[in-house]
């Protein structure tokens, strides 16, 4: 009756790259009486992110998980809905508008490290979130937070860690019990309502008046639909929280993650740091130097190989088909995991190591589709994958041209699989502060140091 409920409630990361090994390429498992089916090989999950992907909805696990918070947002709505709203914010998110958030996000980050200091001590985790944060309200919405980012933060880790582990409770309290964790759930889910109300109701109050702003949310307010008409105010407020949350968050991670894996490599930093002297020399990066720095598009494509944010995708099958060969039923819940393929040896040579080297000859056109899926794949590939990037090579690009940041000893970093993939605990690290001789120094030490 329970299955591998506890097993997954333990170590689900674990579990899922054991039963890959041990199973192969498609592994049938029960929790709690709920039949899941884990898919391993890029050609499986090919079919059902593109070939197949009208046969498969956002899974009712996935809806459970998020529901609450996200409404009918583009992450889980479905269908015609699903597709008006995309078609409603799709212009919000096309190339030109997005570089044109660039010099707004390099402000940020050079305003964020201004306050930084050589031989400090910080919590990387909780500052990278922050400035996600900052570069979400301000580029999306136009607005600021006014100190408000470390309560977002509490409540966006209390809500995954609340939502995620009564999924994986074999017996649940119902969510109207007045437990503590019920209590502080309906109350965090306010805070954030409040949030979001504030920032539509101050953004329609602008709009109102002579200021006018085109920001995501403005767009998304203007944005009317070919049969003419507009988003209601739910569903403004739905879109509004995912891409509040999905704006920052998963960005946050990659970002942390990014500085946890060179901290462990610093001849990968010191490489990354020469490119960018060398085609920056100090500056600002620009949106045009981006394409000139392949050292740092590896460092991206690794840490989201290794660390991706979105480790596992969910579908549920809609209609019965066939994949590899069986029969997929009715109903199935299908799991599709970044974190273990993205570790498959016979895809990605060495999959352990953290080694941007190996993008740099073209590996991304020599994988099959499937094999490579940060930001998923077909028409539910991320809306905001664009915006992301740029995001993360602006911030890298600032900060590691200012700073070099070393691990502090003695910290248990481990991944703990929530919506997102985060550190389970903070991530502290220390400040070096980049000088011509420092530099000079650090890549002497770089030579030597292990992997």
């Amino acid at each position: 009756m329970v299955g591998v409920a506890f097993e997954v409630r333990g170590d689900p990361l674990g579990m899922m790259q054991r039963y890959a090994r041990a199973y192969g390429d498609i592994v049938c498992f029960h929790v709690m009486m709920q039949e899941r089916i884990l898919l391993n090989h890029p050609d499986f999950i090919e079919q059902v992110l593109v070939l197949q992907q009208n046969k498969f909805h956002k899974s009712e696990l996935t809806r459970r998980i998020t529901g609450r918070m996200l409404g009918q947002g583009l992450l889980i709505s479905e269908g015609e809905f699903w597709r008006r709203q995309r078609r409603l914010a799709q212009p919000a998110f096309h190339r030109s508008r997005v570089n044109g958030y660039a010099a707004t996000m390099t402000q940020i980050a050079q305003d964020h490290i201004a306050r930084w200091h050589d031989g400090e001590e910080r919590d990387v985790s909780q500052d990278m979130m922050g400035l996600t944060l900052d570069v979400a309200v301000q580029t999306l919405f136009g607005t600021t937070l006014a100190g408000e980012a470390e309560q977002v933060g509490r409540a966006m880790t209390f809500l995954m860690r609340y939502s995620l582990r009564r999924q994986r409770l074999p017996v649940r309290v119902p969510e109207s019990w007045p437990t503590p964790n019920n209590k502080r759930a309906v109350r965090e889910l306010a805070f954030m309502d409040s949030l979001v109300y504030r920032i539509i109701s101050e953004r329609q109050a602008a709009n109102g008046g002579a200021a006018h702003r085109d920001d995501l949310l403005a767009l998304l307010m203007d944005a009317m639909d070919e049969d003419g008409s507009h988003m209601t105010p739910q569903q403004l407020r739905d879109e509004t929280m995912t891409l509040f949350i999905a704006g920052h968050e998963t960005t946050g991670q990659m970002l942390t993650w990014t500085w946890y894996a060179l901290s462990r490599n610093p001849e990968v930093g010191e490489r990354l740091y020469d490119e960018l002297h060398s085609v920056l020399g100090g500056r600002a990066p620009e949106v045009a130097d981006l394409q000139r720095l392949p050292y740092l598009q590896a460092v991206m494509n690794e840490s989201l190989r290794l660390y991706p944010p979105a480790y596992v995708l969910a579908r549920m099958a809609i209609e019965p088909c066939q994949i590899g060969g069986y029969e997929i039923p009715l109903g199935a819940t299908i799991l599709l995991a970044p974190w273990v393929t993205h570790r498959d040896p016979r895809f990605f040579d060495e999959p352990e190591t953290y080694r941007p080297e190996r993008w740099l000859d073209g590996l991304a056109q020599r994988l099959p589709a499937g094999a490579y899926f940060p930001f998923g794949d077909g028409p539910r590939r991320c809306i905001g994958q664009g915006f992301a990037l740029m995001e993360a090579a602006i911030m890298i690009a600032t900060i590691a041209q200012k700073f070099r940041l070393s691990l502090l000893p003695g910290q248990d970093v481990t991944p703990e699989p929530l919506v997102t993939l985060r550190p389970r605990h903070h991530i502290h690290m220390k400040l070096h502060e980049r000088t011509a001789s420092r530099a000079a120094a650090d890549r002497g030490v770089a030579t030597s140091a292990p992997n």
